[in-house]
């Protein structure tokens, strides 16, 4: 281990130590900041996240992922260098937002069907926003304009794309840094998909029932600790605020932000967004400055994730080998590229908004109930399209299986 990070581990109690007299200093402000983050926890994130990693758990559990891995190993393997399997942690990830992608990517690691370095390229670009998020909160909720979703969109999940294309480089050096889970097997790919599915379950063994059992046990597991996260950072970014401490990060900002040709007052924007997603986005929605920059400002900042998000996933990735920093620059680099992208398609996007936002619902979302009955809502929508699509998975795989046995006979 370095000396400097000796010294960084040693400083950990005596901060921690301050923090503690601060918390005992302002009660009052350090409980009402735990009462938003758990009304965020409960409100957003609960209903959001809950029925995806339990449905995710399931999956896994019978063999989803494995007929995803043959039917996508020929599209993920060139494009990003992960298994095929990679394609399914990349749908649900950016179906259902941070952590999901980190959680699946080190489930696939647990089960040795992805390598260290499979493991850093995938969580690396799969750990983004969901589209609830970015059209109800953002787009409609903080910017008021439900217009702006699908240049949000775009540019965020584009970078994340990119992203992923980037990271492909990560590691190539190595000599050892692919895994192929993929079947050996001739024949036509959906039934090799299939097939791969079917060995898989056989393989896991388990009923049904304790498949839905541990999949609601860990999401229960899961959830709790990211809400302990987001409790954690509301308190701590309120005690900092209080004792001014952001002032000075502020100032190197204000400083900083007009060398790169951005307005100086996107300084708080930066600094809310650094240490949470929610409080970033809501702040670049009130600067003061043009649409565009405001846009771009929120994209970086809900591509970055906050410092709630990473340690979320850090707490995931703890468990494994896999290391930290490549998730970190690549945050950066996501944040960075969309703030870009939104910059590049701003005027195309405007030029042609009647056309490209035609087959977007009109939303009016007057109040936080409906927020959250919308939330609520987009997540059993998905969950139940999932649900549909593997029971017609199977319905198909035993239509194939018994169709073979009739080919036999005769």
């Amino acid at each position: 281990m370095l000396p400097s990070t000796k010294n960084a581990l040693y400083m950990i109690p005596f901060i921690s130590l301050i923090f503690v007299v601060l918390f005992f200093i302002y009660p009052t402000n350090s409980l009402e900041a735990a009462l938003r983050g758990i009304a965020i926890w409960w409100d957003v994130l609960f209903p959001a996240l809950f029925p995806f990693l339990v449905v995710s758990e399931i999956l896994l559990g019978i063999g989803i992922v494995h007929f995803f891995g043959t039917l996508f190993d020929p599209i993920m393997r060139p494009l990003f260098r992960v298994p095929g399997i990679g394609g399914f942690v990349m749908t649900m990830g950016f179906a259902s937002g941070y952590p999901v992608g980190a959680r699946l990517t080190s489930k696939l690691w647990e089960q040795k069907l992805v390598n260290q370095i499979e493991g850093e390229r995938l969580v690396s670009f799969t750990s983004t926003s969901d589209p609830i998020f970015l059209i109800g909160a953002v787009s409609v909720g903080f910017f008021h304009d439900a217009n702006l979703a699908l240049i949000l969109a775009t540019s965020h999940y584009g970078a994340g794309i990119i992203v992923g294309l980037m990271m492909r480089f990560h590691g190539r050096n190595l000599a050892i840094n692919t895994t192929n889970h993929t079947s050996k097997q001739s024949g036509f790919i959906l039934f090799r998909a299939f097939r791969s599915m079917h060995k898989a379950r056989l393989e896991d063994g388990r009923a049904l029932g304790v498949i839905i059992y541990e999949a609601i046990e860990a999401s229960i597991r899961l959830i709790f600790v990211v809400g302990g996260l987001v409790v954690f950072f509301s308190v701590i970014l309120e005690i900092l605020t209080i004792t001014n401490f952001l002032n000075l990060f502020n100032e190197i900002f204000h400083l900083l932000l007009p060398i790169f040709g951005l307005p100086a007052e996107l300084s708080q924007v930066i600094i809310n967004g650094i240490f949470e997603v929610t409080l970033g986005a809501k702040s670049a929605a009130d600067a003061d400055s043009s649409l565009m920059t405001k846009t771009a400002a929120a994209a970086f900042v809900v591509s970055w994730g906050g410092l709630s998000v990473h340690a979320q996933i850090m707490s995931l990735l703890h468990t494994t080998n896999l290391r930290y920093h490549p998730f970190l620059f690549a945050r950066l680099c996501h944040g960075i590229f969309a703030a870009v992208l939104v910059f590049l398609l701003w005027t195309p996007f405007q030029s042609h908004q009647k056309t490209l936002t035609f087959f977007i619902p009109a939303m009016n979302i007057s109040s936080e109930t409906q927020y959250h009955s919308l939330i609520f809502s987009f997540s059993l929508w998905i969950v139940s399209f999932l649900l549909i699509c593997t029971l017609s998975l199977y319905f198909i795989y035993m239509l194939f299986k018994l169709f073979q046995f009739v080919f036999k006979l005769h």
